[in-house]
């Protein structure tokens, strides 16, 4: 199934995807930001031999071995069924690694996970299916497996084994844990907790401790295992939680991530029971969202969620801490993250990037004290040409804090400038950060400002931050975003008669939105696989399809009609006095196309102007190559026709 592909895919994948030039003075090619190519995901094998990559052509995906003594031929090459990639990917010994898979049903949505597990060799052979519904390859003894499976975790010392936790379709209300040999499959159960949706924290001695997780009424809740009982510290409705992520080695340390009172998540030190806590790193803005371990599973450097991420070393006598630092100043202005070690610790391959860089990755050898480039995340892009992205703060008309980050046209002064606000999707747990945004920096080359808020709702900054977002879909959440455009406009960043508005998902929903609410702000609205009438959404659509997920609209958008149709687009198209673009894929599932249908018959009824780009076989957000470059195109072209050309670049 799998052999007979590989000689034919080998010169697809070969190290060295094409570069899409760019004249000087002109603009960066439009199929620089479409291209689909890429690397990442970069394991080292156990014992550094090898190394594993997730590599994307386009629609298609594959896991591509290389033989560090030689990386300039493949080992083996395992290609994936289209639209599936790897979620991640995990060596259970120096030959033998597993592969999550994950799908993507549109370019917008992070890959879904697919619950599936498979295995394989560093011959590309012995392929075999731990956790599968549909790949069609032998179980250990079993027919297909009905759920959903992860990883999580393996040994500290490979041993061809791995953890993995299951959610059954039939059953909502229990998670179970196995001790998985990766050769061959076989399960052997050593957990199990009656709360659906759970993640396991297991110690160095691969003995469960702790259960979290949200679990079908959208609650937080953690559990620890005492006297082979299982004991519910929190049920987080006090905005107090407690969240296990990782033993050390020697089983002498939990650390864990601590909010007080829903504030923002601070990095802690505890005891293996989890009292006698130290506290290691905090930001009373933002949670902590970025760890340095060592092998060992000792945190050696944090850095907030939010702004520019700079990190802080939390005990320099460590060698690794030294090391890092030393790099951080031989790649200044970027962010550097140890991302795979081998199991002794001298090879390490990390991941260097920044606002304007989407990636690069590097292997150090410290035997040898040397540092080789592997490959960049997107070799398509110039760094150099790409615009400054810059997070600040700014206060909500209520007077709360709010993050907005800017990316500023490549050499362009930030004074007067035409301005698209681009708000993200979500739009709950999801946020814009500094690093390098494909379409803030598609609009930036064109010339225009870009304006991201990090409106109440996002992540980022603590779950109660979240939650202040509920039920709030149409009112303040496009309230946060308007006083941003406000506050832009009010420093002079922003043209005031030359603002736009460009979202996707919950951001075409507020494309539209925001007009509505603000007449007279912007000029143009461009909505992007939008969600247009929220009643719809209990009726058509991925979410309504899971108890948690019908939980989630409840919470989200709430019931009554009324409110509904006063916070949903298409009941409101007669206030809409700009041009509109609408965009949409005719295969969407988690906003689907009669969403945009419903918008486009609201606009006709109302007698307003739009203009129309759908493409059949897309799903949440454009995939294909040359439909995102029709798309560009489209934004690029509406955009000069209503605000007017961008600044030119220089």
């Amino acid at each position: 199934m799998w052999n007979g592909r590989v000689r034919a895919f080998v010169a697809a994948f070969c190290l060295g995807l094409p570069f899409v030039a760019a004249t000087a003075g002109e603009p960066v090619p439009v199929e620089a930001f479409a291209h689909r190519g890429g690397y990442s995901m970069p394991r080292l094998s156990p014992d550094g031999k090898y190394l594993a990559i997730a590599v994307e052509q386009g629609e298609d995906h594959a896991v591509v071995i290389f033989q560090l003594s030689d990386m300039s031929h493949m080992k083996s090459l395992l290609r994936l069924p289209r639209f599936q990639l790897p979620a991640d990917i995990h060596w259970t010994g120096p030959e033998r690694l597993v592969v999550e898979m994950a799908k993507f049903f549109g370019s917008l949505d992070e890959p879904e996970l697919l619950g599936e597990i498979i295995a394989t060799d560093v011959q590309g052979k012995h392929i075999q299916a731990m956790f599968s519904r549909e790949w069609g390859l032998e179980l250990h003894g079993r027919g297909h497996d009905e759920g959903y499976a992860f990883v999580a975790g393996t040994p500290p010392k490979a041993n061809d084994h791995f953890y993995m936790q299951t959610y059954m379709w039939n059953d909502e209300n229990n998670t179970w844990l196995y001790d998985v040999n990766a050769d061959g499959g076989a399960r052997h159960q050593i957990s199990q907790i009656g709360v659906g949706n759970m993640g396991f924290t297991l110690d160095a001695d691969g003995h469960v401790r702790y259960a979290s997780g949200l679990n079908t009424l959208n609650k937080y809740v953690v559990y620890r295992q005492q006297n082979n009982q299982w004991v519910q510290l929190s049920d987080g409705n006090d905005g107090n939680r407690f969240v296990p992520i990782a033993f050390s080695q020697d089983n002498q340390h939990l650390y864990a991530f601590v909010n007080t009172k829903g504030g923002p998540s601070a990095l802690v030190q505890t005891d293996a029971s989890g009292s006698q806590t130290k506290l290691l790193a905090k930001d009373d803005f933002s949670s902590i969202g970025f760890i340095q371990w060592t092998p060992q599973q000792q945190p050696f450097a944090a850095a907030s969620a939010t702004g520019v991420p700079n990190e802080t070393i939390l005990d320099a006598s460590l060698p690794l801490a030294q090391t890092y630092q030393g790099l951080s100043q031989k790649f200044p202005g970027q962010f550097v993250d140890f991302s795979s070690y081998s199991e002794d610790g001298n090879m390490l391959v990390f991941e260097v990037s920044s606002d304007r860089n989407p990636g690069a990755y590097y292997l150090f050898d410290f035997k040898q004290m040397k540092i080789q480039k592997l490959f960049d995340r997107k070799p398509g892009i110039d760094a150099g040409r790409m615009g400054q992205r810059m997070p600040m703060h700014f206060t909500a008309s209520d007077g709360t804090p709010l993050e907005a980050i800017l990316t500023v046209p490549a050499g362009a002064s930030m004074k007067d400038l035409p301005m698209v606000l681009l708000p993200h999707g979500g739009p709950f747990d999801v946020k814009d950060t500094w690093f390098f945004d494909e379409e803030a920096q598609f609009l930036a080359s064109r010339g225009y400002l870009v304006l991201q808020v990090n409106y109440r709702g996002s992540s980022g900054r603590g779950p109660g931050f979240v939650d202040t977002g509920y039920g709030k879909w149409g009112t303040r959440i496009q309230q946060d975003l308007l006083d941003g455009v406000k506050w832009a406009e009010a420093q002079h960043y922003a043209d005031s008669k030359r603002v736009c508005v460009f979202g996707a998902s919950f951001g075409g929903y507020s494309a539209m939105m925001t007009v509505i609410r603000e007449p007279g702000l912007f000029k143009c609205a461009i909505g992007y696989a939008g969600i247009y009438d929220l009643a719809m959404m209990y009726e058509k659509g991925d979410v309504k399809d899971r108890k948690a997920g019908r939980n989630y609209l409840e919470q989200a958008i709430g019931k009554d009609p009324n409110e509904l149709a006063a916070n949903s687009p298409d009941k409101l198209a007669d206030k809409i006095n700009v041009p509109v673009l609408l965009i949409h894929g005719e295969e969407d599932q988690r906003a689907p196309f009669a969403q945009a249908k419903a918008m486009r018959a609201a606009l006709d009824a109302a007698h307003k102007p739009y203009e129309w780009l759908t493409k059949p076989g897309e799903g949440h957000g454009y995939y294909n190559e040359q439909n995102l470059v029709d798309m560009y195109n489209h934004v690029q072209a509406f955009l000069e026709k209503n605000i007017g050309p961008g600044v030119r670049p220089n």
